[in-house]
């Protein structure tokens, strides 16, 4: 390949806050310090798959005022394996090079993928198949991905299940109620450990992390003897019932369940145990869909500059990350096979232990 004239960027997978300051980065970086035009794919791989591909020329006068904006300009699909994408009469069909075709019909010289472990593996394949020049970015909520400390969307779901835990705990005390806020995490609790530990709950649930009904109820009746009328609880959406069973809900339009309920399960299981009155907040996608937080526009910024920069050192396949306070840049396949959950034994949980905090038993 000769030199880069033209990029392409999409978002792939779930939506979340400071995706638009990454593409606002890409756009300013690519197109004011380097000369070269930004082409945005609509709805991620799908915008390939189709013919025309649909595309967009991306500017700083477009970009600029997204970046306070929630989502993504370009919009995303969490749906659909390129692999054995469903087609209108049912069958499932290989797309791949529908894909790799539209990366060429579009002209393009390297592609800035945006997405978490699942959306970048996709990717990673689909570009080592058609021998295509990818650069990731680490977007998840659920800051799952193991190789950055810090990925796009994590921090403002945190601020805004923190915000949720204020605004709980007067209502709990004005009517002495066992409060229990239910947020995202797929497979991870860190959005419940941070914001949890942030917001003052008197109990964090997650995954990582086993406990019982009685040690639950034990911890509430623990403050009521203190004195205390009242108990904040905030759990994962992937905590499990005590014998191990996920809790779901169906999912309109798909095929497959998606999680939650979680919070009803306990809250009608503390009910059964003991005298308390309970309330259950489930926050769902306003955690995607807030305005991002300084550090997620400051991320998506710092992220976006650093993907144009190997792109402009032709150092494909390789992902950005934040480590130690800077960004490396690692493989795809280093990336996605390094799984993060919280750590039992790490310092957010022996920091929540030590303010007292019930996480399990």
């Amino acid at each position: 390949m000769g030199a880069t004239r033209r990029i392409g960027i999409l978002t792939s997978g779930g939506d979340c806050a400071g995706l638009n300051a990454v593409i606002r980065a890409v756009v300013h970086s690519a197109s004011d310090r380097h000369g070269w035009e930004v082409l945005g794919i609509r709805q991620a791989t799908q915008g390939l798959m189709a013919r025309p591909p649909e595309a967009i020329l991306l500017t700083s006068e477009k970009v600029n005022p997204y970046l306070m904006a929630g989502g993504t300009m370009l919009g995303t699909t969490n749906k659909g394996n390129p692999f054995a994408f469903p087609m209108p009469d049912g069958s499932l069909r290989d797309r791949a090079q529908d894909i790799i075709d539209g990366y060429h019909l579009l002209g393009l010289d390297a592609l800035i993928g945006i997405g978490g472990d699942g959306s970048l593996a996709i990717l990673q394949r689909i570009a080592q198949q058609g021998n295509l020049n990818l650069v990731g970015i680490p977007k998840t909520i659920d800051n799952d991905v193991g190789v950055t400390e810090v990925s796009v969307g994590f921090d403002t779901a945190v601020q805004v299940a923190t915000e949720a835990l204020d605004r709980l705990h007067f209502t709990a005390a004005s009517h002495s109620r066992v409060m229990i806020l239910e947020v995202m995490g797929r497979d991870a609790g860190h959005i419940a450990m941070s914001a949890g530990i942030a917001g003052g709950a008197d109990i964090i649930l997650i995954p990582e992390i086993s406990y019982t009904v009685d040690g639950i109820c034990q911890a509430i009746k623990k403050r009521q003897e203190q004195g205390k009328n009242y108990c904040l609880m905030i759990v994962a959406e992937a905590v499990r019932t005590e014998d191990g069973s996920p809790v779901t809900l169906p999912n309109t339009g798909a095929e497959e369940c998606r999680l939650g309920g979680i919070g009803q399960y306990l809250s009608e299981r503390i009910c059964n145990q003991m005298d308390a009155e309970t309330r259950v907040t489930v926050l769902g996608h306003t955690q995607r869909g807030a305005t991002p937080s300084h550090l997620d526009r400051l991320m998506g910024a710092v992220f976006g500059v650093a993907a144009v920069e190997l792109i402009a050192k032709g150092q494909y396949d390789h992902v950005v990350t934040w480590q130690k306070r800077r960004v490396v840049s690692v493989p795809i396949s280093e990336a996605i096979a390094r799984y993060a959950a919280v750590n039992p034994t790490g310092t957010l949980v022996n920091t929540a232990r030590g303010l007292g905090i019930y996480l399990g038993d």
